[in-house]
């Protein structure tokens, strides 16, 4: 024990003479320097996450079926009036004597028929779904930016928690169907109204989910290592946080979007919405709810409503099936 204790004192010995004859005072307790992008790198991984989630996606054959149904129906729509030999949606037609050629059944010229004044319907109805799409688009992306943004403050400084919950308390509690119905009531009749009236509170369910997921995730083990190295509040949320909340905010964007537009036709059903001289899938339901009692007419209900049901479901599906992709725990 004696001799192994002195060998070790002679190494120590050693190696104190061999520091001090390598760095001077200054260099020995130099600080040492940070890289932000050294600390956080580890070992080799071919890991992605967005390679991944789209490997998860595919796997799902129906929401791939309805991937080509949601963007063939966008390009459609919105291709639709350039298109040749397409009909002015607001143009009222009449025959050689001057009569409205109103309530035509489906034929070779009017491929969906003509409304109760001459309209045709097929235009109408395509430029109505561009309506729809723009409320939902609108409604979906202003939920994203401020739901995001408050949700991560809310869940990530402590000191704007009690704050944010009161002011989610307070505007959860009012009924949004009567806000919809009141704000709609006092403000002129637009498609800015409406789409005004559905943000007010749309992005409050997207903050109260980020802020959850955040909560549970903010004091992780390799969030609290990436703290300690020094890593910047700006890059842990964009790098280590926001990634889990992919699945989440897809979820609420599949939600959203026929939400909005479910939300619109209803407004406009009750005649507080879009105008109805302004062609919506609301406007369109509404007039052909008035003719559903007459068999011959009922095409002007059918129509508009076998393209709304197309476009919530297949967001839905797609919506639904992408979150599920985008959730790490789903990767291999």
């Amino acid at each position: 024990m004696a001799y192994r204790n002195k060998k070790t004192k002679i190494l120590q010995d050693s190696m104190e003479a061999h520091m001090k004859a390598s760095f001077s005072p200054e260099e020995a307790f130099a600080f040492a320097h940070h890289d932000a992008a050294d600390a956080e790198r580890g070992g080799y991984s071919n890991y992605s996450y967005w390679r991944s989630t789209f490997q998860a996606f595919k796997k799902n054959k129906v929401a791939v079926f309805f991937v080509f149904v949601v963007v063939i129906l966008l390009l459609f729509t919105f291709i639709q009036p350039i298109l040749p030999n397409q009909k002015d949606p607001l143009l009222i037609y009449e025959d050689a004597n001057g009569q409205r050629l109103s309530n035509l059944s489906p034929n070779g010229e009017f491929w969906f028929g003509t409304d109760s004044i001459g309209r045709d319907m097929w235009s109408r109805i395509w430029s109505a779904t561009r309506t729809s799409l723009f409320i939902g688009f609108a409604v979906a992306g202003v939920e994203i930016v401020l739901g995001i943004l408050v949700g991560v403050l809310w869940g990530y400084v402590r000191k704007l928690d009690f704050l944010f919950t009161e002011l989610y308390n307070v505007f959860d509690n009012i009924p949004q169907t009567i806000l919809l119905i009141l704000i709609s009531y006092i403000m002129r009749p637009s498609i800015s109204t409406l789409i005004f009236d559905m943000c007010l509170t749309s992005w409050l369910q997207m903050a109260r989910f980020v802020r959850n997921q955040i909560i549970i995730i903010r004091d992780r083990d390799y969030n609290l290592a990436s703290r300690c190295l020094g890593t910047s509040t700006f890059r842990i949320i964009f790098r280590n946080l926001l990634p889990y909340l992919v699945s989440v905010i897809m979820l609420r964007i599949a939600l959203t979007i026929p939400s909005a537009i479910s939300n619109e036709v209803f407004i406009t059903y009750i005649g507080l919405g879009v105008p109805t001289y302004t062609p919506s899938l609301g406007n369109l339901i509404n007039e052909g709810r008035k003719l559903m009692m007459d068999p011959a007419l009922r095409y002007q209900l059918i129509f508009p409503t076998v393209v709304l049901s197309i476009v919530t479901i297949s967001f839905y599906i797609v919506g639904n099936a992408f979150a599920d992709a985008a959730d790490p725990k789903n990767h291999r």
